[in-house]
């Protein structure tokens, strides 16, 4: 009889100890997703403040602008459906790039751009362009600047989309939004990108934006030790495209067939 009493009272203590465990990693859990979710919230709150209080003064500003309230329009809408960490991440991802956009319009009107933002991996490694480019791809113009003018009112912040890096600048033309959208690039966009940014000092190269890597990776990669920003396949944070490994009609420009359409 003892002997069932006390098995009977180890086995009360086990399922009290499980249900308390669970309970309270349930509770940790909630706690987690409700910390990420303030923490989105706050930088959208930012990023409408901004938003709904600035005016563009030209092209430029007005076009970043109206970027940035995109990405709040879009952010509210991710906050409305967050359920969990990975979803709130997303939200302030979203908010933190639509600032990036609101920088780029203060610095357009001669402003003061505010308070940095939070250094984002992705955007650094994608380069950014440090000199004046005109080129002409197509019968299309196309025009690259590292400050606003009024020949690039289009600014991109820097970052993957489906798989390859954009760098930060001023353009002429959203060349990026068909891959922005579609999540995949068109046969003609390396040739665009080598005729842009051919020799541009923290730029990837041509074969080296084909293949997905970053600005500096070419080195690494020839040595072998690609670390891990030679995964082409995998950090889209801007399209959610994913290119397959490179596949761009396996990078022979030779038969472009006049099917350089970037959707413009």
């Amino acid at each position: 009889m003892e002997t069932a009493v006390v098995v009977i009272v180890l086995l009360l203590i086990i399922v009290g100890g499980t249900l308390y465990l669970v309970r309270s990693q349930a509770q940790a859990k909630a706690q987690k997703v409700e910390d990420a979710k303030a923490e989105a919230r706050r930088w959208v709150e930012r990023l409408g403040g901004q938003v709904l209080n600035l005016t563009g003064t030209d092209a430029a500003s007005q076009q970043a602008l109206a970027d940035a309230s995109e990405r709040y329009t879009a952010a509210g809408s991710q906050m409305e459906q967050a359920e969990t960490a990975e979803q709130a991440r997303l939200v302030r991802e979203t908010a933190l790039e639509g600032l990036y956009y609101v920088r780029a319009a203060r610095t357009a009107m001669g402003m003061d751009p505010g308070p940095e933002l939070p250094e984002d991996r992705e955007r650094e490694r994608a380069g950014k362009v440090t000199e004046h480019r005109a080129v002409d791809v197509e019968g299309t113009h196309y025009e690259a600047s590292p400050d606003p003018t009024s020949n690039t009112p289009h600014y991109y912040p820097g970052g993957r989309v489906a798989g390859r890096p954009v760098p930060q600048g001023w353009y002429s033309e959203p060349w990026w939004k068909p891959a922005l959208v579609g999540g995949a690039w068109g046969l003609g966009s390396m040739f665009l990108f080598s005729a842009m940014f051919s020799g541009m000092a923290g730029v990837p190269s041509a074969e080296a934006w084909e293949s997905g890597y970053d600005a500096g990776q070419e080195d690494a990669m020839e040595s072998g030790d690609a670390g891990d920003g030679g995964d082409a396949g995998g950090g889209d944070d801007m399209g959610g495209g994913d290119m397959g490994g490179g596949d761009m009609g396996g990078g022979d420009m030779g038969d472009m067939g006049g099917g350089f359409d970037l959707g413009f």
